[in-house]
């Protein structure tokens, strides 16, 4: 069995080659081209391939590998190794396999290597973490923040109502045209993963604040390069996700919200409250843009932890059971 020493002492132990770093920048720049126009991935998606495979290149460089196909199976398991030993956490190291795996069947596909073992190694098994939920009363608090009489406010709360109200990726809400809103069918036309197209459904105070944003506070942040980019930055341009992140993180705090609420807390917190409405799940991986109905379901899960909590704390046969006062016979007749 390898032990951890024992791939320390591996790793510590480079080739007789030298890395070519001119060769490793070129290839990894065309790897990104590849992403951007044969896979129509997204430039956020695309940056965080690129940086993902930074790593590879690193331990590449660190154990002075120049050909690509020598990696194997072990070299594989001692690079996962040492990205746990620099601290990466799981689900860290898990995305830059994946990221791994893509590079490789990319250079399979040019014929740059003959082998791939990337398949031959699995990821670090990780924790499961189910997604965070704000209740809808936190969600309307956050809502409620942004002063809808300031320019900045306006457009805030229109982006807020949006994020909430068609459950939409922090990069989808970036990419959104003025032209892909349809007020009377109360629609979004949404480009999302892979450039997949859905149509996501808006409800009427989203609407609403959609119209006095574009009304308002829109015409006059617009400039000649704003196109028509549907939320604009103070300087006309389109709102990137950082800001958009950034923005939602600030009203969260004022709100009085977790430090821990993100873009993705909207999200979660739109598909767990349409499931907890009733929705089918089906109708809510459609609206979400998920490609497989696996990816749906742990909402379910979150739902019904949600309601093991609402049960625990409010049936009197469960509190009994928790140890806290029972209540009177008045009360449970």
């Amino acid at each position: 069995m390898t032990t951890r020493a024992g791939r320390r002492r591996r790793v510590s132990a480079p080739s007789d080659e030298t890395f070519d770093e001119a060769a490793w920048g070129a290839v990894v720049a065309q790897f990104g081209d590849h992403l951007r126009t044969s896979l129509q991935l997204s430039p956020y998606t695309v940056r965080n391939y690129i940086s993902d495979i930074a790593a590879f290149g690193e331990f590449l460089r660190l154990r002075r590998v120049r050909d690509l196909s020598r990696v194997d199976r072990g070299f594989l398991r001692d690079y996962l190794a040492w990205l746990l030993e620099l601290g990466y956490v799981k689900p860290s190291v898990s995305r830059k396999l994946t990221a791994l795996r893509a590079y490789y069947r990319f250079l399979v596909a040019r014929g740059d290597v003959d082998r791939d073992q990337t398949d031959l190694v699995s990821s670090p098994r990780l924790d499961r973490r189910l997604p965070v939920a704000a209740t809808r009363r936190e969600i309307e608090a956050l809502l409620d923040v942004p002063d809808p009489t300031s320019e900045r406010g306006q457009r805030d709360r229109a982006l807020l109502e949006v994020l909430y109200s068609a459950g939409l990726r922090v990069a989808e809400v970036c990419s959104l045209d003025v032209g892909d809103i349809d007020f009377e069918a109360r629609e979004l036309r949404v480009i999302g993963k892979g450039s997949k197209e859905r149509v996501a459904l808006l409800g009427r105070p989203a609407l609403a604040a959609l119209k006095d944003y574009l009304g308002g506070t829109r015409p006059v942040m617009a400039r000649r390069s704003s196109e028509q980019a549907l939320f604009l930055n103070r300087y006309g341009g389109r709102l990137s996700a950082r800001s958009v992140e950034r923005l939602v993180k600030r009203y969260a705090l004022e709100a009085g919200l977790d430090p821990e609420f993100h873009t993705h807390t909207l999200r979660h917190s739109f598909a767990t409250h349409l499931l907890d409405g009733g929705a089918d799940l089906r109708v809510v991986q459609d609206l979400m843009g998920h490609s497989s109905p696996a990816t749906t379901q742990i909402y379910t899960h979150v739902s019904t932890e949600q309601a093991r909590r609402v049960y625990l704390g409010a049936h009197p046969r469960a509190r009994r059971r928790a140890g806290l006062a029972a209540p009177s016979e008045s009360e449970e007749s």
